[in-house]
């Protein structure tokens, strides 16, 4: 519903400047002033905004309904494939490990009494043994079933920000054929706007770039947060080893595992960082050639002394 309205609320402001937006930028010269700009955005008679936003809660719904079918069909394609694996894929191989581990956490049951029962010392040992040998299998699948688990949150999380993009997406389909301007927009507006990430991308029309925005901090925020957890877990786990008997291959695995994901938590920070940049920067030239495609930047006007006059202007 929080969605709905906050298209709803974007979709008033251009209809608020639209005195402004459609009388300027033109020469006066209909075959000039009605040349076809944006291809990307092709025309669409499916111009309801409800049935737009309506549509587009299906993944791709929304661009299919406006014709723009090769868009849509990226959409449902990568979507469905993120659906499998997520609900699908990764729910078989948890339960796969749970298949694994449990004749494991038998055998450490029965070695764990058979300590208690013996008095040989000899026999004792080599339960110890086995069982240590078992623990270290139990712990290895558990290991596997945490850095699944850190997998599929961070795409479940990679899926939920495609499908708001699918949605910005479509919103921008129906922005751009009824509000698209070619006038040029302020630089400083752009770039103090994009202070807050998406907003310098929407000032310019270019909703489908916030959806993209917006789809890219959530999945790095989250795989920040995945990958932090998985940091933590193998610190858990090296304390615990540091305090028992183990193979020093065992250890440095653990240790290999933490720095691991050190590396993939600073990593989605930096990317993070740098698409905040690049966000504001983007805004920023998006301003600038705002009124690119404008037709009065080449037209022919008549010459009162005779013949024609070609006017070519380049803005920067």
């Amino acid at each position: 519903m929080l969605i709905f309205l906050f298209f709803a609320a974007f979709a008033c402001v251009p209809a608020l400047a639209d005195e402004v937006y459609v009388q300027k930028g033109k020469t006066g010269i209909p075959e000039i002033d009605t040349l076809t700009v944006n291809e990307w955005d092709v025309p669409t008679e499916h111009n309801s905004l409800l049935l737009t936003m309506l549509f587009s809660v299906f993944p791709g719904g929304g661009q299919y309904y406006t014709e723009h079918y090769i868009r849509g069909g990226f959409i449902t394609g990568i979507e469905a494939l993120l659906v499998y694996e997520v609900f699908f894929n990764k729910s078989w191989q948890r339960d796969r490990i749970y298949e694994q581990v449990r004749p494991f956490q038998d055998s450490v049951a029965y070695f764990s009494r058979m300590i208690a029962t013996e008095q040989n010392r000899d026999s004792i040992r080599y339960y110890q043994e086995q069982r240590q040998d078992y623990v270290n299998r139990v712990r290895s699948l558990s290991d596997k079933k945490m850095e699944q688990e850190d997998l599929r949150k961070a795409e479940t999380a990679w899926l939920y920000g495609l499908h708001l993009y699918g949605m910005f997406d479509a919103f921008g389909i129906w922005y751009n054929n009824h509000y698209r301007s070619v006038e040029q927009r302020s630089m400083l507006t752009a770039l103090l706007l994009s202070v807050i990430p998406g907003l310098g991308q929407m000032y310019n029309g270019e909703f489908g770039k916030a959806g993209l925005l917006y789809m890219s901090i959530i999945g790095a925020s989250t795989s920040i947060w995945t990958s932090q957890n998985m940091v933590e877990y193998y610190l858990w786990r090296k304390h615990f080893m540091e305090q028992e008997v183990v193979e020093p291959e065992d250890f440095d695995k653990i240790v290999e595992r933490v720095t691991y994901y050190r590396k993939n938590r600073n990593q989605y920070i930096w990317a993070l960082a740098l698409l905040y940049l690049y966000s504001m920067g983007d805004a920023v030239v998006d301003a600038l050639l705002s009124d690119f495609d404008n037709p009065i930047h080449l037209a022919l006007f008549p010459r009162l002394e005779g013949g024609v006059q070609a006017l070519f202007t380049l803005d920067f």
